[in-house]
């Protein structure tokens, strides 16, 4: 087997830390809303069952 280099993130180019950061605040925001949508959906389904 080759060996590999150590891989240095911090310093590789093309790094964009703040792109990453909203993706993750949009990310975040978009499955706290769905969590919202799936326990209003269960509790409806739990009020209206027959």
């Amino acid at each position: 087997m080759a060996t590999h280099g150590t891989v240095e993130y911090a310093t590789a180019s093309g790094n964009d830390y703040e792109a990453h950061e909203g993706t993750y605040k949009t990310f975040l925001k978009l499955l706290k809303w769905h969590l919202i949508v799936i326990v209003l959906i269960l509790c409806l389904m739990a009020y209206f069952r027959v």
